[in-house]
């Protein structure tokens, strides 16, 4: 049997970001009660913003529509970071935690600035 996917499944940028939630979904197992509507609600907003923008922009017919998207997906990205960052100074994540996710974060940010760039070069052909 044919396993169908939706053209943005295929995407690096995609599949990355759904692991970013994850990790967040995770860190945020040991952030204090107090802030499951605050800091961690945020997150898990952001986080998830992050491959839905993808898939959202994905069904965009113009570029600069879809390029839009994916700029959307880049600010959420600079957002989680922001947020981790915060976290840290709160002292609800350690240095290693949040180092770990960085690397993460970084390689998000490529695919997204590559994804970014394939849609301009394509758009001034």
């Amino acid at each position: 049997m044919e396993k169908r996917m939706f053209s943005f499944e295929k995407l690096n940028a995609y599949q990355q970001g759904k692991k970013l939630v994850i990790m967040v979904y995770q860190l945020l197992k040991s952030f204090p009660l107090e802030e499951k509507f605050a800091l961690c609600d945020q997150l898990r907003r952001a986080s998830v913003s992050i491959a839905s923008n993808i898939a959202e922009g994905s069904s965009r017919f113009s570029q600069k529509d879809q390029k839009h998207f994916i700029e959307m997906s880049y600010g959420s990205l600079m957002e989680v970071y922001c947020q981790l960052q915060i976290a840290l100074e709160l002292k609800y994540i350690s240095v290693n935690q949040l180092e770990g996710i960085k690397d993460s974060i970084y390689t998000e940010a490529k695919l997204l600035s590559g994804l970014r760039h394939s849609l301009t070069i394509s758009n001034n052909l």
